[in-house]
């Protein structure tokens, strides 16, 4: 991506911030990237380099942005198949299985959703943050189902604006031992690191971790488990697996927040990404993607049908 430069003159009625002004007028780019590219020189008011993002910007103050291009990740594209379900100029709707994470970290350097999302779609390199181009949101590692990827700066933030101000719609399938309390039900249970061991999450005493709230309603119902549907409402780490696990009814599977030995047999944990609706840009109304269940998932769900469990 080669260097640009953005050059305009503010004709607003009221002084304004310079940030402000600036993501305004090129939203493309994050207000985080417009502080970066002030505090390193980047920008400049009436010719002057400005000093900082709260520098207040006059009515016919011309303001000039000069934009380099990001560092290269440093991640090799990996050619591993991926399931589309759907794709645009703008962005990349993936049905990502169990077993992949989705960007690299400590531990899983390659191999991730990212390395052969570079391998199929190379312009997502430098959307986004370095070393998790184009990611919009996450998975766990062994959650299946619905993931979006943005192909440029505009996109991304679009789709994270939507996250963030809880406008997507996002509906999981989980099979957990026991049965709920109630049929459905709301939980808000706050979440933050765990004291004891700081790779895990855990439920917090209120006024303490961060606000977190998941609705969920009975599907099925057998004997000894229960298929709900789930709505996380805020998107915390860990946020459906702890807070099915805090009503007593833990993700079939779940070795960290559930029990040790599955009580059934299955490889991960029973949760899927099934539903998600987002506007996508230049849309008016959400659109809706579905993934099916996995085979493996499927198969037991009618394991438990025919046999009971």
């Amino acid at each position: 991506m080669d260097e640009r430069q953005i050059s305009f003159v503010y004709q607003g009625e009221k002084p304004q911030r310079l940030d402000k002004v600036l993501q305004t007028h090129s939203p493309e780019f994050s207000r985080a990237r417009w502080l970066g590219l002030i505090k390193d020189g980047f920008v400049f008011v009436n010719s002057v380099v400005a000093k900082k993002g709260g520098q207040m910007v006059q009515s016919g103050d011309t303001i000039l942005a000069e934009i380099p291009p990001l560092p290269p990740t440093q991640l090799e594209p990996e050619a591993i198949p991926l399931s589309i379900l759907y794709e645009d100029a703008h962005l990349l709707v993936i049905d990502k299985p169990a077993g992949m994470v989705v960007h690299p970290a400590a531990g899983h350097e390659r191999s991730t959703l990212v390395h052969a999302a570079l391998a199929y779609a190379p312009q997502i390199e430098g959307v986004g943050s370095a070393g998790r181009p184009g990611v919009v949101h996450r998975l766990d590692k062994d959650t299946s189902g619905i993931l979006l990827m943005a192909k440029d700066e505009r996109t991304h933030r679009w789709l994270q604006d939507q996250f963030r101000l809880r406008k997507a719609e996002k509906s999981y399938l989980a099979l957990v031992d026991g049965k709920p309390p109630t049929p459905k039900g709301r939980i808000e249970a706050p979440i933050g690191r765990s004291a004891e061991n700081r790779k895990r999450m855990a439920i917090l005493p209120p006024g303490k971790g961060r606000v977190a709230i998941s609705e969920y309603h009975t599907l099925e119902a057998f004997p000894r488990h229960t298929l709900l549907e789930v709505h996380p409402l805020t998107g915390r780490t860990h946020q459906i697996r702890l807070h099915l696990q805090f009503i007593g009814c833990p993700v079939v599977g779940d070795r960290v927040y559930g029990r040790q030995k599955p009580t059934l047999p299955i490889h991960r944990h029973f949760l899927h990404a099934h539903r998600l609706s987002i506007t996508l840009p230049g849309e008016n109304q959400p659109t809706t993607f579905e993934s099916p269940l996995p085979n493996e998932l499927s198969e037991l769900l009618e394991t438990l049908r025919r046999f009971g469990g």
